[in-house]
């Protein structure tokens, strides 16, 4: 496992869709329309905004359990920049955005926060409200107690399905689990899908995979977004298997090299959109 932000182009936003965001948040920094987040500075969430347009992989969840809606907001921004301006605008000026099928708010309670958000404005105004649009029991807040953040965190595999559809825009999304299919075959669907155009998010065991703290007990705890460059090297009897990948998480793009043993036991679905 290694990390360094060296980009391939390919993992990029399109040049000509920067250029329209970036006049979107050209336009959208002259604007006279009030915010309705009091926590959140429109000039620093200026800042961040265009910060993301040049590089989606700065989005950062920071302390905050959300690696899923931060997965998603990172392919949001690195696919379609534009949209990810007009999400943002539309929720600090209005409170809401369009989807592809419904209106999607954040709570009043969740609006008027004010407490320590633990991670960057712009990230955590549009993860936070991604996050609370899931939840029925738990609600959202940037200092709650650490056990009531992490499981209001928690993000399920049909949940990255919806807002691979409703956020990303894929009508052809589905969940993959690796035990049922096999990790490499799981893996390969998944990179062939990513290479047309499509989008692949992984269920994994961070502590195993991006760690050097493997569990004693192997288990599902982090999302992560497929980047590419990936190599799947088929095992045979006298010589194990091997897969290397790219991937983003925690504002930075890593690369996994790991043997097939250790990555059956760390990768446990993917979540994928076909164009």
């Amino acid at each position: 496992m290694t990390s360094a932000n060296i980009f391939n182009p390919a993992q990029m936003p399109d040049p000509d869709l920067v250029k329209q965001a970036q006049a979107a948040i050209d336009e959208f920094a002259q604007s006279s329309a009030p915010g309705i987040w009091p926590a959140i500075n429109k000039e620093q969430l200026i800042t961040e905004m265009r910060s993301r347009i040049q590089d989606p992989f700065s989005v950062d969840q920071g302390r905050q359990p959300f690696c899923g809606p931060s997965s998603i907001l990172f392919e949001l921004i690195r696919r379609n920049p534009p949209k990810y301006v007009q999400i943002c605008r539309n929720l600090y000026q209005v409170g809401g955005f369009n989807a592809q099928t419904k209106w999607v708010q954040p709570s009043d309670k969740l609006r008027l926060s004010k407490g320590n958000l633990q991670m960057p404005q712009a990230d955590w105004m549009v993860v936070a409200t991604l996050r609370e649009s899931e939840n029925l029991l738990f609600p959202v807040q940037p200092d709650a107690p650490d056990i009531i953040r992490n499981i209001s965190g928690m993000t399920k595999p049909w949940e990255m399905q919806g807002w691979v559809q409703e956020i990303l825009g894929y009508r052809d999304a589905k969940v993959t689990t690796a035990f049922v299919m096999g990790d490499f075959q799981v893996m390969q669907e998944a990179t062939d899908i990513l290479n047309a155009g499509g989008v692949a998010l992984m269920l994994i065991t961070a502590e195993g995979l991006l760690s050097n703290s493997p569990p004693p007990i192997p288990f599902p705890s982090h999302w992560v977004a497929l980047a590419g460059d990936v190599s799947i090297q088929t095992g045979s009897f006298t010589k194990p298997g091997r897969i290397s990948f790219d991937i983003f998480t925690w504002a930075r793009k890593m690369h996994i090299d790991v043997a097939e043993g250790p990555f059956k036991s760390y990768f446990w679905a993917a979540v994928t959109g076909r164009p």
